[in-house]
């Protein structure tokens, strides 16, 4: 089990030493304040089921490789603890749910979505 933790890492360090200053998305009328959020700067969404080892190695992968603090502003759905929000996220931006999915939001519209080994920071620059 210990080797498992070590390769997947575990739910309890989830975000604890993370690049990215994730706000965690918990309540519906968030997504009206990222929508907002999006007209002056643009807003990221990375959902995020933390019993998926893949899911766990792409939030890894992409927390690592990111520097994108001053030019987003990221949010972290828990897709198993808030799967209402997600399938929102999916009817309001009309983008298929995935997981791990990665959403970037500028002046209201999802312009850039990734999702399982396609997530990477470097790439979510390019449409910044």
């Amino acid at each position: 089990m210990n080797l498992f933790k070590n390769i997947f890492g575990s739910t309890e360090s989830e975000n604890t030493n993370s690049k990215v200053n994730w706000r965690p998305l918990t309540d519906m009328g968030q997504l009206n304040e990222i929508i907002n959020e999006s007209t002056e700067k643009p807003v990221i969404i990375f959902k995020h089921s933390t019993r998926c080892g893949i899911s766990r190695m792409t939030l890894k992968q992409f927390e690592n490789e990111y520097d994108l603090n001053d030019l987003v502003t990221p949010y972290f759905l828990d897709l198993l603890q808030n799967r209402d929000i997600s399938n929102e996220i999916a009817n309001r931006f009309g983008i298929e749910h995935q997981s791990p999915q990665l959403i970037l939001i500028k002046n209201g519209e999802p312009i850039y979505n990734a999702s399982h080994g396609d997530i990477y920071a470097d790439d979510l620059k390019r449409y910044i």
